[in-house]
């Protein structure tokens, strides 16, 4: 007697897929939660391993090391709360609004999603940076990357003759450096206790006043 054939299983790399995205968010937030509360140094892969529900082989295979995943958790961060990242939508914006207050004013919109979410991460960074030659590496990296993003931003407004008499594009790129500055968030909202709106609105007016022609 022929036994059955038995069905051949097909092998299902969306849900595998599926499990290794759900895998990597976990990560990233039990990451954020623990460096933040904790401190770069306490916080051991072990420890995230053991709060995301995964093994330690999962995290070093998502993001390789401590220092990978907290650029990791940087970026997503730095994306802001929408599906389309916060650059995109920023550059999107530029693109086709004309008027340079009403782009500053976007920009300080975007600063006030996107800060309370990457300035604890910026922060976290500098601190272990003292301690830290990876992170000191890194920390550099990111001011770096902020500063490239702010002479984009600079650009735009010399390129389309917004920048008051006697601005450089250097100066402007410094202005916009400082204004976006997780110290400046640290200090007036974590510190100060200022509402977003009110750190919103202090980022666009200072940016208009240094650099708009009148």
């Amino acid at each position: 007697m022929q036994r059955p054939v038995k069905p051949v299983r097909r092998y299902d790399s969306r849900g595998r897929r599926e499990q290794a995205r759900r895998n990597g968010l976990a990560v990233l937030e039990a990451g954020q939660h623990l460096f933040i509360a904790n401190g770069y140094a306490a916080t051991t892969i072990a420890d995230i391993a053991t709060a995301a529900g995964v093994s330690v082989e999962t995290v070093y295979k998502a993001f390789g090391n401590k220092p990978g995943l907290v650029r990791a958790i940087h970026d997503r961060a730095l994306a802001g709360g929408e599906p389309v990242p916060a650059y995109q939508r920023s550059d999107e914006m530029r693109a086709g609004e004309p008027d340079p207050r009403r782009v500053v004013q976007e920009w300080a919109s975007l600063a006030t999603e996107v800060m309370p979410r990457v300035a604890p991460i910026l922060l976290l960074v500098r601190s272990a940076a003292a301690s830290t030659l990876e992170l000191a590496v890194l920390w550099e990296e990111l001011e770096d990357q902020r500063l490239e993003r702010m002479t984009h931003n600079a650009g735009h407004l010399s390129d389309g003759g917004h920048l008051r008499t006697g601005r450089t594009l250097e100066q402007a790129r410094d202005v916009l450096w400082a204004y976006t500055s997780p110290e400046l968030y640290e200090r007036l909202v974590l510190r100060q206790g200022w509402p977003l709106k009110d750190y919103g609105r202090f980022v666009s007016e200072g940016i208009v006043a240094a650099l708009l022609r009148g």
